[in-house]
């Protein structure tokens, strides 16, 4: 019980923390002077006089407590700093949304899933739905190689893309009619 009583009065040595008190408004000065803002300056301080009073046991009797007060003020503000230096104010979202990037490609599963459904369609139709969607040629170079209307492959194109879109589950405004380029 003697001992705990002893460590309690070595923790609220009122030296200690009468110093602390003294020094509170040169603190807060070169705190405003680092910061340039009374409300960071005042956290700095708060800060700086916890860490001493959690660290008291590491100030050395006989030192300069205020100097090493501002130690640990300035080594709080110089930490403080690197870390706001590397931060970006992003409230909404907007700077995070931007790093965003979606693979380009095709999950496995979906690739699977198209795959299936093209196996479904009509040769014809699937045909020029690769020749459009995969190869991209234009519908004129298609209907030249098939030595058809650009008019007739038009109408494959758009039957292919809607089978295809009523066999996976999608309905016609969904994503095969920007997949697959227009031309």
């Amino acid at each position: 019980m003697e001992d705990s009583l002893q460590a309690s009065e070595e923790r609220h040595d009122s030296g200690f923390v009468d110093q602390l008190l003294t020094s509170t408004r040169p603190l807060r000065a070169f705190a405003i002077s680092l910061t340039h803002d009374v409300d960071r300056a005042e956290d700095l301080v708060q800060s700086t006089l916890l860490k001493a009073c959690d660290r008291r046991n590491r100030f050395e009797p006989g030192t300069c407590l205020q100097a090493w007060l501002f130690t640990i003020l300035k080594n709080d503000f110089h930490t403080e700093h690197r870390k706001r230096s590397r931060e970006v104010e992003d409230a909404d979202g907007a700077y995070a949304a931007r790093l965003i990037q979606l693979p380009d490609q095709l999950s496995e599963l979906e690739l699977r899933d198209l795959s299936e459904a093209l196996s479904q369609l009509p040769e014809r139709q699937r045909e020029v739905l690769l020749m459009v969607g995969v190869e991209g040629l234009s519908y004129e170079e298609i209907a030249a190689r098939q030595r058809v209307t650009v008019g007739t492959i038009k109408s494959r194109v758009n039957r292919a893309r809607h089978h295809l879109a009523e066999v996976l589950g999608l309905g016609p405004e969904d994503a095969i009619g920007t997949r697959f380029s227009q031309h």
